[in-house]
């Protein structure tokens, strides 16, 4: 269909996200008209589902160490969060009329644990304050004259902007809008982009039929996860994860996926090793299972001796040879160190984030592309990755600010 005649708006942000939305606000409070454009028909999916057990705003953890969880990207972060941290977020949620606590693992949530009032408050301020919301705006690229294309349900549309804040999201959850689309567009233009790649995501291990069906979805807690990185460093956790019909996923392997995933493209394989009784030594098993079992099954025996429930024991069996399981000291042995094998990431349309995406080399402070003036970058679409528990989703807040705040300015000096 033919495309009608371009329209006009001074700031263009394209994606509705937490990102998206917070860089329309910084540009809508510099006395810009900001226009918000949104593939899907309504803002915030992804925020409104990732909030569905309890909205995790941010994390309590001070800096500096709030910034190491970005990893290798935690110099630039730390410059995004300079200016907009964990702090300055629970400020923001303050001024729409949400109080946020601390949890004891140092998550911060609402006090209702809700998004949707969150968001919702958040769109009716920036509507009355003047953003204009064009849902159902699928972003195509570019024309020839440089004006943004985008297909809705009338056809497609074509709209002139001064500065143009791309908040595209990743590909995880490609139901809710972030599915990478925009990925061959910008590398057709030069843009640096890293492969995409799952991140906070479970990973595959190959259990049996047996284990499968009789214990997917059980809950692993307490575990010390052990593991190596990149340089062959050992590291351990301790935390929960869960049983999956084909491996392990859970808070505790998410906030490992980084290590696990780069492990296994390089080697096609990790290890991962299970403490499967945090609270008790090696001797105290060995000595405990020594025990006679008289006429009781095994597994029973090893419920009373070791205090595992059904899904650990399964475990056991699924792991350990048969003759093993009859030696205490193997036994023992594997309940502190259990080895699992991981063969491969689950697919990054489960993951809950991604890696990967435009690379932060390729952009300047303000988040603008170096060889694209007046094109800025923010969100999941760049090639960051943190865990779970607000990180995540504190440096999406934060990079839209940053280009909000970028575009903005780079009308001012023109």
């Amino acid at each position: 269909m033919t495309a009608h005649a371009p329209s006009q708006t001074r700031i263009a942000i394209v994606g509705g996200g937490p990102a998206g939305l917070m860089a329309a606000e910084v540009a809508n409070a510099a006395g810009l008209q900001v226009d918000l454009f949104e593939a899907k028909g309504s803002v915030g999916r992804k925020f409104l589902i990732a909030g569905k057990g309890g909205l995790n705003l941010t994390h309590g953890e001070p800096r500096p160490g709030f910034d190491v969880r970005y990893r290798e990207r935690a110099p630039q972060i730390a410059h995004w969060l300079d200016a907009f941290d964990g702090e300055a977020l629970r400020a923001w949620a303050r001024e729409l009329g949400v109080e946020t606590y601390v949890g004891t693992s140092g998550r911060v949530f609402p006090m209702d644990r809700k998004a949707a009032p969150l968001l919702r408050g958040w769109v009716r301020r920036l509507r009355e304050r003047g953003v204009g919301f064009h849902v159902q705006h699928r972003w195509l690229g570019w024309d020839d004259d440089g004006a943004l294309r985008f297909a809705t349900p009338d056809g497609e549309r074509h709209v002139r902007a001064e500065a143009t804040v791309l908040a595209l999201g990743g590909a995880s959850w490609p139901e809710l809008g972030s599915d990478g689309g925009w990925v061959p567009t910008l590398a057709a233009r030069g843009v640096d982009i890293a492969p995409l790649r799952p991140s906070n995501c479970g990973f595959d291990i190959g259990w049996s039929a047996v284990l499968a069906e009789k214990h997917a979805g059980a809950p692993l807690k307490p575990v010390v996860l052990q593991w190596l990185d990149l340089d062959g460093q050992a590291h351990a956790l301790q935390g929960e994860c869960v049983l999956t019909a084909t491996g392990v996923e859970g808070s505790a392997i998410y906030a490992i996926s980084a290590d696990l995933r780069e492990r296994i493209l390089r080697d096609g394989d990790t290890m991962l090793w299970l403490d499967l009784a945090p609270g008790r030594d090696h001797e105290r098993l060995r000595n405990d299972l020594e025990k006679p079992r008289g006429k009781r099954s095994l597994g029973e025996h090893l419920r009373r001796q070791t205090g595992l429930d059904a899904a650990k024991i399964a475990l056991l069996f699924e792991i350990l040879p048969r003759d093993a399981m009859q030696e205490a000291d193997a036994v023992a042995a594997a309940i502190k160190r259990l080895p699992l094998r991981l063969h491969g990431a689950r697919p990054i349309a489960e993951a809950i984030s991604t890696a990967g995406g435009v690379r932060l080399e390729a952009l300047d402070d303000a988040l603008q592309l170096k060889t694209m003036p007046g094109v800025f970058c923010s969100g999941e679409m760049l090639d960051w990755e943190a865990p779970t528990g607000g990180y995540l989703l504190t440096a999406c807040f934060a990079s839209g600010l940053i280009a909000g705040r970028g575009a903005a300015a780079s009308l001012a000096t023109r």
